[in-house]
């Protein structure tokens, strides 16, 4: 295959033009996983615009004798998504919706459409695709087809081949054809060759089905979620040979989807949530069958773990509105009208109680409350892989499947199981399907681990299989589960699975490995890591990581809530480009790759890490947002460090890194060099320091005129805390310092302030992490003087550094201590202001632009819920990146992604503004205020400081729209 690769590229660059083919390992490497425990490094990566590059792909990899594997999201976790030869990945150009029939209720989309897209176009209609599963903001239909995918409410809606009407594929031999309700036909009934080729294979097929009546009849189509194998029963007579929906499911092992004409459903018009807490999970499973009985549309259960990961991560009141528990079932109920759903649901809590199982239970009203805990149920899978005391789990069995009368009972059986076998799993799933989601802390890294772990997913089949289920409930077999199919099915169910491969692809090239002819479980796993790794001696301590920085970015499990735009604040730069190795995701497979010492064979030296780390902004949103706590900012700082050293740095490192030293420099003759600096010069020293020209260079302030701001700082002994002025603060905008002296002196907190020291932030997202150790260990050593006052910083980012990047890097209990004391003004405000203190009038209404690196950092001490507190009735929240991002948007090459990532957000809420009524505009960061002048300055838009905004000294004449 090696050899045959060049051949087949230069094939595809006649027979395809304009077909993207990656071939190195930048391109390829993110590709050898998917949301999995395997690896499989594909040779090349394909992104077809069209059918017809599907079809060039096929054919030039016959010919070649290249496997190939079609890939939606990526988001498998079962080892469906990765494999050998070409990888084709629909997500990136084949993702449009090509037709909504709101009177037949039907669309037409290409594969690579992502769910909540379909979701969004539909639901203008009243309409929606039913299945939903988790991953709903990236799985794409065609992933969904794949496996057969379900969801939350599948209790109402089913699995994903009930929904199909049509499915527009391409076979094994390069061949377009069309498979619907009544069979298989070619795509363009002139092509006489595809015509007899497709009623050939037809032929083929329903004689196999008459061969095997008899088993498909008895073993298939038993449970609800019976996924494993493949759907040969909806080829029976009595079915009209349903050639779809036997096609949804197989896993692209029978052919490519390149488009789906799928059904939809109407959406409820009134639904609430129901929220009850058990003892356990089996407890839980008990009452589902009761449950049932009321026709929810979601029965959703979970066990305490993830509850307690997700406060971990986001905050404690990132989950509220559970009842008292250590498991818990989300009962969610629909209808026509609100007041009786909710009666329904007050009804049903009530006979629940009588069982004596549930420990608590309320229904929940509030619409943010309900989005809030299905967000928790929704990152399931990525809060359980790393969990509170940093242990890991992995799938491989989390996807089994009863009949919802039967879940207790295997429950009971799988717990037995694992006690059995020493192992641990987190529950969580579709409990009103019998669908179970487990994460198991299997030891995949060892041969020993590997052995016991063969053993146990055999009695776990076994076990499952003993209760009449299914291997599989939705994820599909896989690489996890196909091995033992033969555990679930006969014999001559198997031989009938070949033969439904055979007839589809003779050459076996179609995802090999997967269903028929399986790969073993255990074989190719990720984990199975090589003994020549690159030795990893890292600056950053990584201190929540066994492994150090080999740990830290194993955290990625795959799960791509990075690739998400739904929500959240990461990734801004995939959103702005839709690149795979933009992604959060995608870099921290690099960096795997890189640490195994795999398809990145030249470790810190690597250019292709440090080239899909280049655009990644530092804004650290991913250590909030990423399920399992993936923090690429600093990854990608260690990186640049190691790459680096020793070395020559590109010139922005130089201008913009050391930029705390030279604003000092400046700040002694900050008038004449500003007047420089805006002139030719000024585009002239941009340049050589890599510096884009198409920003203005902000205007640096005297020391003169920091001095003035301070003034009413200096206010002695009874200064209950410290005002630590910072780089930015102090080079840029003095201003705000003595706003924020001001109105923590009007909370009734009042400081001094601390104006000679700095975080080494800049130095951090440059990579280097030498200088940024001197410079901290300076500030702490000033701070740490057994003064034990809360340190306040006005600028989000340097904040955010004294509190995580101080700690990691210095690793020693004096910045531990500075970092405990650390406030953005925010949290300030919220956690020590005194009781009863109220700001001076406010606007009715702001526009908010909230610091990456807060909301990351300060969990649950945002800008909105204290505006909200403090009477603005309306926060109009741009949500996501500025685009700025400290030194990433002055640096010339990255000015266009800059304001890709602004146009994400930003710059809608800035032209929402109406030009003739004063808006108020509030960026507590440097970059973020800096952005938005440069988006919106020649409107006359100037974006306040929340201090400035709060400042009982400020001129607020023309305030618009004040409330109390």
């Amino acid at each position: 295959m090696t050899d045959s690769l060049p051949r087949l590229v230069d094939e595809l660059a006649r027979t395809a033009v304009g077909l993207r083919i990656e071939t190195g390992a930048g391109g390829t490497g993110a590709y050898a996983y998917d949301a999995s425990n395997y690896r499989v490094p594909p040779r090349a990566v394909a992104f077809p615009r069209s059918a017809d590059d599907v079809v060039a792909v096929l054919r030039a990899c016959r010919r070649a004798d290249v496997p190939v594997t079609a890939r939606g999201g990526g988001t498998s976790m079962a080892g469906n998504a990765v494999g050998p030869g070409v990888v084709l990945d629909f997500s990136r150009y084949m993702n449009r919706i090509l037709d909504i029939d709101p009177v037949a209720r039907t669309a037409r989309v290409e594969a690579g459409v992502v769910l909540d897209a379909l979701q969004s176009a539909t639901s203008r209609y009243g309409l929606a695709f039913g299945p939903d599963p988790s991953s709903h903001s990236r799985c794409t239909l065609g992933g969904m087809i794949g496996n057969d995918a379900c969801g939350n409410r599948s209790v109402r809606h089913g699995r994903t081949s009930s929904h199909i009407e049509a499915l527009e594929i391409v076979t094994a031999d390069g061949v377009r054809a069309v498979a619907d309700r009544t069979g298989l036909r070619a795509a363009d009934p002139d092509d006489r060759d595809a015509v007899r080729r497709v009623a050939r294979l037809e032929a083929d097929l329903r004689h196999l089905i008459g061969d095997n009546l008899a088993p498909i009849r008895t073993e298939l189509g038993r449970v609800p979620r019976q996924v494993s194998g493949y759907q040969l029963h909806h080829l029976l007579p009595e079915h009209g040979f349903d050639m779809a929906r036997a096609l949804v499911g197989t896993e692209g092992s029978c052919a490519v989807v390149t488009a789906a004409t799928v059904r939809l459903v109407a959406t409820a018009q009134a639904s609430t949530l129901l929220a009850l807490g058990y003892d356990d999970v089996v407890d839980a499973a008990e009452d589902v069958p009761e449950i049932l009985r009321r026709h929810p549309t979601a029965v959703e259960g979970m066990d305490e773990a993830i509850v307690a990961t997700m406060r971990a991560r986001r905050g404690p009141d990132s989950v509220t509105g559970l009842p008292e528990g250590r498991a818990w079932l989300y009962v969610e109920l629909d209808g026509d009208d609100q007041a009786a759903v909710d009666a329904r649901a007050a009804e049903l809590l009530d006979v629940l109680k009588t069982g004596g199982r549930l420990t608590g239970g309320r229904v929940v009203h509030r619409p943010a409350e309900r989005r809030s805990l299905w967000r928790v149920r929704e990152d399931g899978a990525g809060l359980a892989a790393r969990l509170v005391d940093g242990g890991e789990s992995w799938p491989g069995w989390e996807d089994a499947a009863v009949a919802p009368e039967n879940l207790a009972a295997y429950l009971r059986g799988f717990r037995k199981l694992l006690a059995a076998h020493g192992l641990t799993g987190v529950l969580y799933g579709h409990f009103g399907a019998g669908c179970v989601h487990v994460r198991i802390d299997f030891d995949l890294a060892t041969d020993a681990g590997r052995a016991a772990t063969r053993r146990f997913l055999s009695e776990a089949a076994a076990l499952v299989v003993e209760h009449g289920g299914s291997l599989s409930g939705e994820h599909g077999d896989g690489r996890a589960r196909s091995e033992l199919l033969e555990v679930m099915y006969s014999h001559r169910m198997i031989r009938a699975f070949a033969g439904f491969k055979e007839i589809f692809d003779p050459g076996g090239l179609l995802n090999p490995g997967v269903i028929v002819a399986p790969a073993r479980l255990d074989a190719d796993l990720a984990l199975h890591t090589p003994s020549e790794v690159l030795p990893v001696e890292t600056l950053f301590s990584f201190p929540h990581d066994e492994d150090g920085f080999a740990g830290a970015v194993r955290r990625c499990v795959g799960v791509g809530r990075c690739r998400s735009d739904a929500g959240g604040v990461m990734c801004p730069s995939y959103r702005a480009t839709g690149e795979e190795n933009d992604s959060t995701r995608g870099r921290a497979r690099l960096l795997q790759e890189m640490v195994r010492g795999g398809a990145v064979q030249d470790g810190w030296r690597s250019t292709e890490v440090r080239d899909a780390l280049d655009l990644c902004l530092s804004c650290k949103a991913c250590s909030s947002d990423c399920p399992v706590g993936v923090d690429m900012a600093t990854y990608k700082a260690e990186f640049l460090h190691q790459h680096y050293k020793g070395r020559v740095r590109p010139r922005s490192h130089y201008s913009l890194g050391w930029l705390p030293l030279t604003s000092r420099l400046v700040g002694l003759a900050a008038r004449p060099v500003n007047a420089l600096l805006r002139g030719p010069v000024g585009k002239l020293l941009a340049r050589l320091g890599g510096v884009t020209t198409e920003r203005r260079i902000p205007a640096f302030a005297s020391r003169r005129a920091l001095r003035r701001a301070l003034r009413t700082a200096r206010t002695g002994e009874g200064a209950k805390t410290l005002l630590f002025v910072d780089s930015f603060t102090r080079a840029f905008r003095p201003e705000v310092a003595g706003a924020a002296s001001r109105v923590l002196a009007d909370a009734g907190i009042p400081c001094t302030a601390e104006d000679d020291l700095c975080c080494g932030l800049t130095w951090v997202s440059t990579g280097q992490l030498s200088v940024a150790r001197r410079i901290m260990a300076r500030t702490v050593a000033r701070l740490d003087n057994g003064d034990d006052r809360p340190i306040v910083v006005a600028e989000p980012s340097c904040a955010a550094a004294l509190k995580r990047d101080v700690p990691e890097l210095l690793g020693t209990d004096a910045a531990q201590r500075v970092a405990a004391r650390v406030h953005t003004l925010t949290g300030a405000l919220t956690d020590l202001a005194a009781p009863g203190w109220r700001p001076p009038p406010l606007p009715a209404s702001v526009v908010l632009q909230t610091h990456c690196h807060e909301y990351a950092t300060f969990k649950g001490r945002h800008p909105r819920d204290l505006l909200g507190r403090l009477g603005v009735r309306k926060v109009d929240e741009a949500e996501g990146c500025c685009g700025l991002a400290g030194n990433f948007g002055f640096e010339a090459q990255h000015y266009d992604t800059s304001m890709a990532v602004a146009d994400l957000a930003l710059r809608a809420c800035l032209d929402g503004i109406d030009q003739d009524t004063p808006t108020v505009v509030v960026a507590d960061g440097f970059s973020c205020a800096t952005q938005i002048d440069h988006l919106a300055g020649d409107q006359g838009v100037r974006a306040l400081h929340l201090a400035e905004l709060l400042d009982p000294a400020a001129d607020r004449s023309d305030q618009p729209g004040e409330t109390s």
